[in-house]
């Protein structure tokens, strides 16, 4: 087997992984993980040859953006407290008691050495939390702190590592510096991502074809990451603000078809490179084996006392901080996401799995210093750093669907219900309300008044049938069955109009162009 058989081989995994997952209740990372694991012990399958340079500038600005599309800036800015204090605080705060007891245990580990350490397995997988979580049923609110401390606690971690390898390198370091190295860093990301995200966002009007402006949607998070660390900026933060800009300025509600065809291309985007992701992970195991060299007990010894501080240091910090953050919520007006008991910390702490940006910062670790010796203690800290990888990913990533389960976390559906009819009643009243104003300015007859008036309604009620019960219509439930029935003999003529449309693509002289556009339309009216 060759590279490229094997990258088939993990984008087939990828795929089938999804229902796989589904039918075992476990995540499709954790199984992806588990078959590159097991490809990585099978003799005919070849060492993976990717520059760990490489790792991050091809996986996470995609698998940023992709996750980003789910979420919006108001989100962010309700939730940066708890944001703050799990993306920021406690990555410093599991960065340096990482490299206390490293310090500590591994002998002649350089105190930078072991910050490196701290740095590049205290950030929890942005993908790993989305996509493991997503699939749980979890309340909206943790998925929601998740989410956000897993896009923004790279950025932390990845300043921090750069810090303490370059003091590592050049046996120098100055705390005024590096402080002033992560403000300049998150500047310069902030303003690549704006200046990127605003150029985008207009040349996507110029654009106007939905093909072109989805295949831009693809190559500006790599833009947004190259032109920032071009610039010595946070890549990471740069995709999040393009991708936040984009989301919160360059939607369209009338471009129907550009937003169903981008949302389905970047769910498969986010399914493949999310399965190659963690695919990789299970692949490069083989070098940690390498690096033990027959020194397996001790190093085991130690992956286990820093995978102990990682899981304890995270759960003793949610705590406090999720006490502190409830006490300040219940004196505040706005509605912020936190966990409202025990039982969703404690989820919360378990969630908290290393992935494919600790993998490559340990890939990345430099052979040799500015003078030419070889890094101190490198081969214990990529070691050690896959210990605390597998040990969290593979673990936790296994053992949270039945915690969840265990502890009865589950989202809160009569919340989401409820909102969601009080969309559907606002969507119908926005529609009366324009017909209205289309009375007021056209002479329409009673008879299409009236039709109109039916349809506006149904806008609210197949978003929600509970609308009509707020509208106390007479016969609602017989309006209903009518809908239902219109419904179905709709899609039953369209059906019958798309095989027409289908079959004319093989008859003698039909373009398929012209055929594909006439079925792409009637493929639009039949989501309508």
């Amino acid at each position: 087997m060759d590279q490229l058989a094997l990258l088939f081989v993990l984008l087939l995994g990828a795929v089938v992984s999804v229902p796989v997952g589904d039918r075992l209740g476990l995540p499709a990372p954790v199984l992806m993980t588990l078959l590159g694991i097991v490809l990585a012990v099978l003799d005919f399958v070849p060492n993976v040859e990717i520059p760990p340079e490489l790792i991050l500038p091809l996986l996470l600005p995609p698998l940023l953006y992709a996750a980003v599309r789910r979420t919006s800036w108001r989100q962010f800015a309700a939730n940066v407290r708890p944001i703050f204090l799990l993306a920021v605080a406690l990555v410093f705060v599991t960065t340096v008691c990482v490299a206390a007891v490293a310090h500590a245990i591994v002998p002649g580990l350089p105190t930078a050495a072991a910050v490196a350490l701290g740095a590049l397995v205290a950030p929890p997988d942005p993908v790993a939390a989305t996509a493991v979580a997503g699939q749980l049923g979890l309340p909206r609110r943790l998925v929601s702190i998740l989410e956000g401390e897993g896009l923004f606690n790279d950025v932390t971690a990845i300043v921090l590592y750069h810090v303490a390898i370059a003091a590592a390198v050049s046996g120098t370091f100055s705390p005024w510096q590096a402080g002033l190295d992560l403000v300049l860093s998150a500047v310069v990301a902030l303003a690549v991502g704006v200046v990127l995200g605003w150029g985008a966002n207009k040349l996507l009007d110029v654009l106007g074809d939905t093909t072109l402006q989805i295949g831009l949607t693809l190559l500006v998070p790599y833009a947004s990451y190259v032109l920032a660390e071009e610039f010595h900026g946070s890549g990471v933060l740069a995709v999040l603000t393009t991708a936040l800009f984009l989301a919160e300025y360059a939607t369209d509600p009338d471009d129907v078809l550009t937003r169903l065809a981008g949302h389905t291309f970047w769910d498969i985007i986010d399914t493949l490179v999310t399965g190659v992701a963690f695919g990789l992970i299970g692949l490069e195991l083989h070098i940690a084996i390498r690096t033990a060299s027959g020194r397996w007990q001790e190093m085991l010894g130690w992956a286990g006392v820093i995978v102990a501080v990682v899981v304890v240091v995270r759960l003793l910090w949610l705590l406090p901080a999720t006490w502190l953050t409830q006490r300040l919520h219940a004196r505040q007006d706005h509605l912020e996401d936190i966990p409202t008991n025990w039982r969703e910390t404690v989820v919360m702490w378990w969630a908290g799995m290393r992935g494919v940006a600790s993998v490559a910062l340990a890939l990345a670790v430099p052979l040799e210093t500015d003078e030419g010796t070889a890094f101190p203690d490198r081969n214990e800290i990529i070691f050690i750093a896959f210990g605390v990888i597998m040990a969290t990913l593979v673990l936790q990533g296994l053992t949270l669907p039945w915690l969840v389960k265990r502890l009865g976390v589950r989202a809160d559906t009569d919340r989401e219900k409820e909102f969601e009819k009080e969309l559907a009643v606002r969507a119908a009243k926005a529609a009366k309300r324009r017909l209205r104003e289309i009375e007021a300015e056209e002479d329409l007859s009673d008879e299409l008044s009236e039709q109109m008036l039916r349809r506006a309604f149904d806008i609210g009620l197949r978003i929600s049938p509970d609308v009509a019960e707020d509208e106390r219509l007479e016969g609602h439930e017989h309006r209903v069955r009518r809908l239902k029935r219109v419904r179905r003999i709709q899609g039953e003529m369209l059906s019958a109009a798309r095989h027409e449309v289908v079959a004319a693509r093989s008859e003698p002289g039909a373009d398929p162009e012209i055929v594909d556009r006439v079925l792409r339309h009637l493929d639009v009216r039949s989501l309508r």
